[in-house]
């Protein structure tokens, strides 16, 4: 390989042997260990990334992890395996369902990882073997961290159901939700599962790689993360649903609430409808006016209003329009 004089600058670089890492001195590092497997955790925000990447993979993988835009998938390819996993984003000032990709090119004996922004279940790992520990196998550290981001993505989700909880119960109770509230988590769900529900398929059909590198119990461990990777496209349904109906819910009562005080004011009017007429007819101010000449003409016209007014409720009572 022709390399520059730059260094690839890593997040993380650890040789895993028995289940003790070691890190990796080399500046340009190939995908060949001594003993065990070899990691490489890289930050594509680095250009020397994409020309480590580029010399040392084959185009097809390459393209797989320097990609804009990814989503889960689990495609073997040649001798190796193109894996793309999600997380969700527990950066500061982010949002988690604005879930971070990370990209991998495994082989028999090397794991190749990517990503644009952190991912703190690879971070993890990366602390666990900065620390001298590692998974003893490719399958093991795969598990691992799958493992691991689906732990996240439940807890997120499991969130998102109490505030679900949370916001039937004020309802129940008579309190119109926020009408931002409710949309904000309905649309976190619906974000989430867009990712959720591939990488569901992407670990079910990890699990089913039974000719490759994991063991039985391995594969059993990957069988139960996709089981609950699909628990939690489930709930994320349930949450969108039950936001659904709480909306149309809020809005329902919200139309009532208008509709029953605009019959109120439309009633209201008609009362004072012929009222309004009776005062403004005696208002006028021209000649032949009776009562003009009359000290007691106005109370008068004052009980005589009343008298209308009472009359007309009275009638609208009895015609079932109150």
């Amino acid at each position: 390989m022709q390399m520059n004089d730059r260094s690839l600058k890593s997040l993380a670089a650890f040789d895993f042997v028995q289940g003790s890492s070691k890190a990796v001195q080399s500046q340009w590092p190939d995908l060949k260990p001594a003993d065990g497997y070899r990691w490489l955790h890289l930050d594509l925000n680095e250009s020397s990334t994409a020309d480590w990447i580029k010399e040392t993979l084959g185009e097809i993988p390459a393209t797989a992890l320097l990609q804009a835009e990814t989503r889960p998938r689990c495609e073997p390819h040649e001798d190796g395996l193109i894996l793309n996993l999600r997380g969700v984003n527990l950066n500061p000032e982010s949002d988690p369902e604005d879930m971070v990709s990370l990209r991998m090119w495994v082989t028999e004996n090397a794991i190749v990882s990517a990503r644009v922004r952190k991912v703190f279940a690879a971070d993890e790992m990366r602390k666990h073997a900065e620390a001298g520990k590692g998974p003893v196998s490719i399958g093991q550290f795969l598990t691992e961290l799958s493992t691991a981001l689906a732990n996240r993505i439940e807890e997120i989700s499991l969130s998102m159901e109490e505030t679900t909880d949370q916001l039937e119960e004020e309802t129940l109770d008579g309190e119109l939700s926020s009408a931002n509230r409710i949309t904000s988590v309905r649309r976190a769900a619906i974000k989430m599962r867009r990712f959720v529900h591939p990488q569901r398929e992407a670990i079910a059909n990890l699990a089913e790689l039974h000719d490759w590198t994991f063991s039985p119990d391995e594969l059993a461990r990957l069988r139960e993360v996709s089981n609950k990777v699909k628990r939690t496209v489930e709930e994320l349904d349930s949450v969108r649903d039950r936001l659904s109906a709480i909306q149309e819910h809020v809005d329902a009562t919200r139309t009532k609430t208008l509709g029953r005080n605009s019959y109120v004011l439309s009633v209201v009017a008609a009362i004072f409808l012929p009222l309004g007429f009776l005062t403004g007819l005696f208002g006028v101010n021209v000649g032949g006016m009776p009562g003009i000449e009359s000290a007691s003409a106005f109370w008068i016209l004052t009980g005589l209003s009343i008298v209308t007014g009472i009359l007309l409720y009275l009638v609208f009572k009895f015609s079932k329009w109150l």
